[in-house]
């Protein structure tokens, strides 16, 4: 039985190359008229100012190290300030200015009016460790290895954003447990 499978198995990898020889010279007319149509610089012979040709012909030969100091001296002598990049990176910094001010008018009431805070394991009973470990593995989705090491490295960071109700259940279950969280 296991010859007639490797009989079938040899025919079949037979047939298949004797079809993909016969595509072959169809795919490589494809591959060249492909290749020929990214290559092409028709678009690029539209009329460019010498000025910026020769700017990018100098920026192209930078290396990498004279590259990042180019960046960073234009940065500074235009005064633009470092952003992160990202799909609405465009669009943020118009809306940026006014949101700021108004911010900043907001921020001494919106302190007093916070409703997401970060938990930290700041300590431990020492005799109900394995307690303490267990939630943590059930709380975090840990492995039982990385929440023991979790709860050996205390004072850690449990979780951050959590909603206020949220974070004072888990803080009285912790306490019942016999371990110490702030809620900052």
């Amino acid at each position: 039985m296991a010859m007639s499978c490797r009989y079938a198995a040899q025919s079949c990898a037979r047939q298949l190359r004797s079809t993909a020889a016969a595509r072959a010279p169809a795919q490589m007319f494809r591959v060249a008229a492909s290749s020929r149509r990214w290559n092409s610089t028709e678009a690029a012979e539209a009329p460019v100012n010498p000025k910026i040709q020769t700017i990018v012909d100098q920026i192209s030969q930078l290396t990498l190290l004279e590259t990042a100091d180019l960046v960073s001296s234009l940065k500074t002598k235009l005064n633009i300030p470092d952003m992160p990049i990202g799909g609405f990176a465009a669009a943020a910094p118009a809306a940026a200015a006014p949101a700021a001010a108004e911010e900043a008018e907001e921020a001494a009431p919106a302190a007093a009016e916070r409703s997401l805070f970060t938990l930290k394991l700041t300590a431990f009973e020492t005799a109900s460790k394995a307690k303490v470990i267990k939630e943590i593995k059930n709380m975090l989705g840990l492995s039982l290895v990385d929440s023991k090491k979790f709860v050996e490295s205390a004072p850690k960071m449990m979780k951050e954003n959590v909603p206020k109700e949220d974070a004072e259940k888990i803080i009285a279950t912790m306490k019942e447990l016999g371990g110490t969280v702030v809620m900052e």
